[in-house]
Order: C-alpha cells, then sequence, then structure tokens
C-alpha cells in the first residue's frame, strides 16, 4: 500500500541501515545483491531503507533455536 507523502518515513542509506541492524556495510551490500537483506528502494544512484524495512527484517529472522528452519 503505497503512503502518502507525508506519511513517509525518513529514508536511510546503507550505512545508517547498517548501524541500525549493527552489522557491516558490506554485509548489508552483500545481502542487498543476493536478495537475502531487507526490501529497499533506488532513487537515482542512491539506495535507501525505510525503518519499517529494517524491522520486518529483523522479525522475519527472529528465532528461537538455532534449530528452527530459515525459511
Amino acid at each position: 500500500m503505497v503512503q502518502s507523502l507525508t506519511q513517509l518515513q525518513p529514508l536511510l542509506d546503507t550505512k545508517q541501515a547498517a548501524q541500525a541492524l549493527n552489522i557491516a556495510e558490506s554485509t548489508l551490500e552483500k545481502k542487498r545483491l543476493d536478495g537475502s537483506g531487507p526490501r529497499f528502494c533506488k532513487l537515482g544512484k542512491r539506495v535507501l531503507y525505510s525503518s519499517s524495512a529494517l524491522q520486518e527484517y529483523v522479525e522475519k529472522n527472529t528465532r528461537n533455536s538455532t534449530s528452527e528452519n530459515h525459511s
């Protein structure tokens, strides 16, 4: 669902998103390349992440056990 411009969250660049996730920028870039990272948008040459996309990514990767399936 598309939000109106007044409802948009501030967008984070790769450095800010990596800091928020507590991972290296290079790790986030690799995950973006192979499709295993959080959703992002591309505006011109800039790659940007919404905080909701980062939160969704964290929730999707939250586990209760190391033996859980990573689907």
